[in-house]
Formats: C-alpha cells, structure tokens, sequence
C-alpha cells in the first residue's frame, strides 16, 4: 500500500497540471472506486469546477474545488477524497494518450487532458463530497508537522502498553506510517518492533522521533518505494527509496551494519522485518 512517501510524491507532481484547471467531464468505469456516491453525484460536484487546492493528510490525497460558476473564488467548495489502497495512483494524460485499461475513474480537463485514476486491483476510492470532516477518518497529528514533536513522542508513549510496531500503525496515534516506514524507522532508532510503547528508554525515544522524520523526508525526496510492479509516479516511474531498505523486505540476507541474519515475523497482522541483533527485544519485555 502507498504511504506518506509516495502519497506525497502523488500530490507534488499532479498539482501543477490541475491548478486552475476546470473539470469539463467524468468518466466512470467501476462504480465501487467513489465508495458510495454515483457518477450522478461525482458530475454535480466536480463539473464546471476548478481545481483550488491539492494536498495530503496522512495517506489520503485531497483535491479541492472552487464553487460552480466561480472559478476566481479562494473558498473551497467541494472536495475529492482519494484513497490509493493497494494499487491506486493518479497520472494526468494528454488527450491524445489512450487510457489506461486499469482506469477506474477519469475527470477530463478544460485544456483536453485527462486526470485518470488507475487501480488495478479495484481497492482504492475516489470520493466526490462537500464534508471533509465527514468523510476522513479520526487521524494522529502528521509526522513531518510541527505539533509531532519529541515531547510529544515521549508522553504518548509512557501512557501505552501496547508494541510500539502496532501503535506505529494506528492512524489514530500517528498519521500516514505504514508498514516500509515503520520497520525502517525502527531499525534506525534500534527499537524491536515488539517492544511495549512504554519501555522504551527516554533516549531511544527521541532517536525514534528524528529516525521516522528523516526516514519519511529521504523517502519524499527518492519519490517513494518501488518494492513491486504497482507503485509509479504520475509520470509512470517508479520511486527509488527501495534501494535504501535495510529491513523491509530483507529477510535472511544480513543486516547491513552488523552482518547478522535479519528476521521476519508478524506484528499487527503485518510481515515485520528486523535485525534481532541491532534490535533487542528487552528481557522484560521477552518475558
């Protein structure tokens, strides 16, 4: 599944090709992708309005339009709510450009282009609406905004018992991680997975703080991770973070600072990679 990185790397590239751009048509091919609404309901919200805004919060892309008949206005109107899932992306195709046969979704443009919303495996959505609140989920604060600081890493923490892996994970607690950032953001704070949230030393907190920062900035700036055929970049190429991967997806070949053999098992019914000698599970802990 697309997380923050690449969720971000979505949003940066489509938004210059959509700014001002008006929606003229729409095209539906799985009615499931707009998660209960109806192409009649996507066609009264979305077209004649333009394009005002594009952002992220935590894993779901935000498209925000002006009011019909008022392209010049500041105030958002209606918005998309799109949920990528496990295979969806956006691309925006020139008008000439055949559509993709995996296209579940497609909004044509004022300028003949097309902003196409591809989903191979039918699991994201692509939600018309004029609530935001309504349609997003309780979230944590983002991890690369300012009110996700060290304290409060450091106080949420020595309230909870649970794995520090499965509260990584918990889009409640913190927004946009998932299973990639979490494994190598513990990795760098020398943290197994499995340890309870709040045994974990004051210091190795704050190690985890910058870890998952610097992890998520790095991952931005290399587009994301490619780990399989799905993934790619509006422009249709994949992300390059993967080659930087010292857990995920490494099992049993050895760690690359201390050569021992890396493990995998599950945490929060997820496969979780890591090093069981950087990462010690604490004896209390264990026990």
């Amino acid at each position: 599944m697309p997380e923050l990185p690449e969720v971000e790397t979505m949003v940066r590239l489509v938004r210059p090709k959509l700014m001002g751009r008006s929606v003229t048509g729409s095209q539906v091919a799985w009615a499931r992708t707009l998660g209960g609404a109806s192409s009649a309901k996507l066609r009264a919200l979305v077209h004649g309005r333009t394009f005002l805004t594009a952002g992220r919060r935590a894993k779901y892309i935000l498209l925000g339009f002006s009011a019909k008949g008022k392209p010049k206005s500041t105030e958002v109107d209606t918005w998309l709510v799109i949920h990528l899932r496990m295979t969806g992306r956006l691309m925006v195709q020139a008008g000439a450009q055949p559509a993709s046969p995996h296209t579940r979704v497609s909004l044509t443009l004022d300028n003949g282009a097309r902003l196409e919303f591809i989903d191979p495996r039918k699991f994201g959505r692509f939600v018309p609406t004029r609530d935001l609140e309504d349609a997003m989920p309780a979230l944590g604060p983002e991890p690369l905004e300012g009110d996700f600081t060290a304290k409060f890493l450091l106080d949420e923490l020595a309230a909870r018992r649970g794995r520090i892996k499965s509260l990584l994970l918990d889009q409640s607690f913190l927004a946009g991680l998932g299973n990639i950032y979490v494994d190598e953001s513990l990795f760098e704070a020398r943290i197994h997975p499995q340890t309870p949230a709040n045994r974990i030393p004051r210091a190795r907190v704050r190690l985890l703080h910058a870890a998952i920062r610097r992890t998520l900035e790095e991952a931005i700036l290399r587009e994301g991770s490619s780990f399989d055929t799905f993934y790619r970049t509006p422009e249709g190429q994949p992300g390059s973070y993967q080659s930087q991967f010292q857990v995920y997806g490494r099992h049993g070949k050895p760690c690359r600072v201390c050569s021992r053999r890396l493990n995998r098992i599950v945490v929060a019914q997820r496969g979780t990679h890591f090093c069981p000698s950087c990462q010690r599970l604490p004896r209390s802990a264990a026990r």
